[in-house]
């Protein structure tokens, strides 16, 4: 049996930090630093509890080749999806933990529906997959910029549910997550990219117009996470001014629903059990 955690418990993170289908989500209300009781001083020991529990469950999911665990790490610039993946991709043998970065489309890729290439990124069965942005971009910076027409980008919300649904279909797990910062987080977190010279190579001058688009990606967001919060594919908001409060939740989120799958070690061949090696 892999090791178990506290997703039951009506306080987990899990729970508090899930948007139900259906639910509509204020940011000009939300508290992107809230920390629901936990910590900074305990969180160190939690996290190596939880990047503990990773490492045993996703050696069982490599080992069984059952399951498939798809992660989505979406967030305005800065939210912490890098720092969130080199944590939590950490606990995993890289050899099944393909981690997919989306960028702005290649011309092959414009030549195919937005599906296209994330259907490919999806993890195989033995795989615990990260996504770094996703196709939810057809949902955000295209709304924002205007490069669909609304009609258009609206029926995604449906395609991209319906592809969700075939995946779990397939016995794909997938997890989501929203990386919510609020605005002066970001501005204090470019400004540490330009102060550091070991961060600057982080900072584009792209950045800055599109910072100024701040409320119409607060509208988009709010959409995306009412429109595409399923039972099958439920996103988790996450308040992510804390680094650490970030970190504790994705990774105990994670955690418990691996563990959920109860991946196991498959028999061995017959005869090798007291097998002497010689």
């Amino acid at each position: 049996m892999g090791a178990k955690g506290g997703g039951d418990n009506d306080h987990s993170l899990r729970k508090q930090l899930l948007v139900k289908p259906g639910a509509r989500i204020d940011f000009a209300g939300f508290d992107c630093g809230a920390t629901f009781g936990r910590k900074k001083s305990d969180s160190e020991a939690a996290i190596a509890a939880n990047l503990a529990r990773l490492t045993d469950l996703q050696e069982r999911v490599y080992a069984e080749h059952k399951h498939a665990v798809l992660i989505v790490l979406q967030g305005i610039d800065a939210a912490g999806k890098d720092g969130t993946i080199t944590v939590i991709a950490g606990a995993f043998n890289p050899q099944g933990t393909p981690v997919t970065s989306f960028k702005e489309p290649t011309p092959i890729e414009l030549a195919h529906d937005f599906l296209w290439r994330v259907h490919a990124a999806v993890p195989g069965k033995g795989e615990i997959g990260i996504f770094n942005r996703s196709h939810y971009e057809q949902v955000l910076i295209v709304r924002v910029h205007n490069l669909e027409p609304e009609p258009v980008w609206r029926r995604h919300y449906g395609e991209i549910r319906d592809w969700e649904r075939m995946l779990t279909n397939e016995g794909v797990t997938i997890l989501k997550f929203f990386l919510a910062i609020d605005k002066d987080t970001q501005r204090q977190r470019f400004q540490d990219r330009v102060d550091d010279p070991t961060k600057r190579w982080k900072f584009s001058t792209t950045d800055l117009p599109e910072r100024k688009l701040w409320d119409q990606y607060q509208v988009a967001f709010e959409d995306m996470l009412a429109e595409t919060s399923t039972d099958f594919a439920p996103w988790y908001l996450i308040p992510s001014n804390h680094n650490w409060l970030r970190n504790l939740a994705v990774s105990e989120i994670v955690a418990d629903a691996i563990d959920e799958l109860n991946p196991q070690y498959p028999e061995p061949a017959a005869g090798i059990e007291g097998m002497k090696v010689v």
